[in-house]
C-alpha cells in the first residue's frame, strides 16, 4: 500500500515540475518585455533613443547555415529510418528554407558588390 502512495506522489511530481518550468519561463519573459519596454521608453523621452538597424544579410546567412544543417541531418535520419514517405517532410522544409536563405544571401552579395 505505501509502494502505491510513493507512485502517486511520484507522478504528481513528475506532472507538476514542466508546469512550474513553464509558468517560471513565463514570468521571466514577461518581465524582460516590460522592463525593455519602459527602459525603451524612457530613452525616447530622453531623447537618447537610437533604434539599430537589423542586417539582414548576416541573419539571413546565418538562419541559412543553421536551418541548411538541421534539415540536413533531419532528411538523412528520416530517409534512413523511415525510407520515403511524408516523415521526409520534417527534414526537407527546414533543408529548403535553409537554402533559400542562402541564395537570398547571396544574391544580395553579388548585387550589393555590383
Amino acid at each position: 500500500m505505501d509502494e502505491v502512495r510513493t507512485v502517486a506522489a511520484a507522478q504528481v511530481i513528475i506532472a507538476i515540475i514542466p508546469i512550474v518550468g513553464i509558468v517560471m519561463g513565463s514570468v521571466v519573459v514577461f518581465f524582460y518585455l516590460l522592463w525593455n519596454y519602459k527602459r525603451r521608453a524612457l530613452l525616447i523621452r530622453s531623447g537618447h533613443y537610437d533604434p539599430g538597424e537589423f542586417d539582414l544579410r548576416s541573419f539571413s546567412l546565418l538562419a541559412g547555415l543553421l536551418l541548411s544543417s538541421v534539415g540536413l541531418s533531419l532528411t538523412l535520419f528520416f530517409a534512413i529510418v523511415q525510407g520515403s514517405g511524408y516523415g521526409l517532410l520534417g527534414g526537407i522544409i527546414p533543408l529548403s528554407m535553409g537554402i533559400g536563405l542562402l541564395a537570398y544571401y547571396g544574391i544580395k552579395r553579388l548585387d550589393k558588390n555590383a
